[in-house]
């Protein structure tokens, strides 16, 4: 794996923003996970990242004296985002806000594709994850310093959830808009349909800057989405084409599009051919015979 240099692990990206990157570096997480931690006094943190290692310790240390953790907020149930969040509450007496569990804000085809259990997801799924406090869209909490409203944007995963502060005039994106990589769409946690949704819900936002769950903070966030928008309508089009040519699985259809993709990453590589096959079904854009399944063939309609 050959990644970039790696920034500090701590850092403050502004005044009253500090940020923590866990020791998790990998072609999926880049430089590791970011947990942020939000104000001063009675400060909120955001993805306090994976179980184990020093993360947690490592957000309590920054703390300066006096300073408390007062709310632990979660963007999604994913095991590289949220199972630190109940050791930090368990340590802070902090309650944990998210969304849902691992299951809420799935689609009813992915709710029922989930419960027929074909189609082999649940890849880093942290299906222990409940929190202490539903948040729905809209929502708002608030610190001394801080504020940070709840926006519901699924299509990486169900529950996932954007937070915008005004005080920082940022918003913290999770995995659904990152500056270094697409996102991984992977049914039936990923949904090809919502992620689009979401994303023109956040294009349509005026906060100055995107911080998420993975590399460096994003400073024109509108335009960073209009290149996802079109780098996922240009694999749209790609696996129309390969349709075109000869029926095929998702696995297949993805060694025949992704061929400078490295071969480890390709199993990643069929799971968003899959979510576009599902969505471009659901279009009568592609047919397929039988029950959805990772084997499933599809062809052109």
């Amino acid at each position: 794996m050959n990644l970039p240099p790696r920034p500090p692990r701590i850092a403050t990206l502004a005044p009253g923003l500090r940020r923590v990157i866990a020791e998790n570096p990998s072609p999926m997480t880049y430089w590791g996970t970011n947990s942020f931690v939000l104000g001063t006094g009675r400060v909120a943190v955001i993805d306090p990242g994976p179980a184990g290692g020093d993360q947690v310790d490592t957000i309590l240390g920054l703390l300066d004296p006096g300073e408390v953790v007062s709310h632990v907020f979660v963007t999604h149930a994913h095991l590289d985002h949220s199972p630190g969040a109940r050791e930090l509450a368990a340590r802070s007496g902090a309650p944990v806000l998210a969304f849902g569990d691992a299951s809420a804000g799935r689609s009813p085809v992915m709710a029922a594709l989930a419960e027929g259990g074909a189609l082999e997801g649940g890849e880093g799924v942290d299906h222990a994850f409940e929190p202490d406090i539903r948040m729905a869209h809209g929502d708002r909490v608030g610190g001394g310093d801080w504020t940070l409203e709840a926006l519901w944007t699924p299509g990486h995963f169900g529950n996932h959830l954007s937070f915008a502060c005004p005080e920082q005039d940022a918003l913290f994106c999770g995995d659904l808009v990152m500056g270094w990589s697409t996102s991984l769409v992977s049914p039936p946690d990923g949904d090809l349909s919502a992620f689009m949704a979401s994303l023109d819900l956040l294009a349509r936002r005026r906060e100055a800057t995107f911080h998420a769950g993975h590399g460096a903070p994003i400073v024109d966030p509108r335009a960073r989405i209009a290149e996802l928008v079109a780098h996922r309508q240009m694999r749209s089009a790609q696996i129309r084409a390969a349709l075109g040519e000869a029926p095929g699985t998702a696995a297949a259809l993805a060694a025949r599009i992704y061929t400078e993709t490295p071969r480890p990453l390709l199993p990643a590589a069929a799971r968003n051919v899959l979510a576009h096959l599902i969505d471009m079904a659901s279009r009568n854009e592609a047919d397929h015979e039988g029950p959805l399944t990772s084997q499933t063939v599809f062809r052109a309609v």
